[in-house]
């Protein structure tokens, strides 16, 4: 969260008192919304580590959700270069537009990395439903045996389709490996962020180690 000393730095006086704020899914990556923070509501959003904002046509603060629960948890603060923009970093409650979306962008969910994202949310959807004609339904009532078996599989499949060079087979393969060892995760209570974020600590470290 930011200091005291970090929200000295934002040009308060260049934005006229209000900041400009930008909110990304701390997760996928997918902007969620954009609205504007004075002193006091970014304040309140430090403390409560709820967004709250500036409303410009209500002349008061507002937390997002306070009518639809569908809240903003904060994760991080980051100001801008110029230190005249703030990205909220957040876990979001619900959909975060008030047309029921899940961003007030309707086309960020259209961006290619964000399917994984989707895909995984669907995964663990499938996991609790235990829908019975769900191809991902039965791999979860099959258990952690199967799911792991799929796995191997589909992991020797994929080798074999790089053997032969056959490009368009060695594209559903790698898919296939995928969506299962997503499941296999999801059987494990672990997302794939977890994964990218242990990556990262490994690029890290071999950095360092260097």
């Amino acid at each position: 969260m930011l200091l005291d000393v970090a929200i000295s730095k934002l040009d308060w006086d260049k934005t006229s008192g209000l900041i400009p704020v930008i909110v990304q899914n701390y997760i996928s990556g997918e902007v969620l919304m954009h609205g504007y923070m004075n002193l006091l509501a970014l304040r309140q959003t430090i403390k409560e580590k709820l967004v709250t904002f500036y409303s410009r046509t209500k002349k008061r603060l507002w937390t997002k959700g306070e009518k639809s629960n569908n809240t903003l948890l904060v994760i991080d603060i980051k100001i801008d270069c110029d230190h005249d923009t703030i990205l909220l970093l957040v876990n979001p409650k619900g959909n975060t537009c008030h047309l029921d979306q899940n961003s007030c962008f309707s086309d960020s969910h259209k961006l290619p990395f964000l399917f994984l994202f989707y895909l995984e949310k669907l995964i663990n959807e499938k996991k609790i439903l235990r829908n019975i004609n769900s191809y991902t339904s039965q791999l979860f009532t099959s258990g952690t045996k199967r799911i792991a078996q799929k796995v191997s599989e589909e992991a020797i499949e994929l080798s074999l389709a790089s053997v032969t060079n056959n490009k368009n087979e060695l594209i559903d393969e790698a898919s296939d490996l995928i969506y299962h060892m997503l499941v296999l995760l999801n059987d494990h209570n672990i997302n794939f962020h977890t994964i990218i974020n242990n990556l990262k600590q490994r690029h890290l470290k071999k950095i360092i180690d260097n």
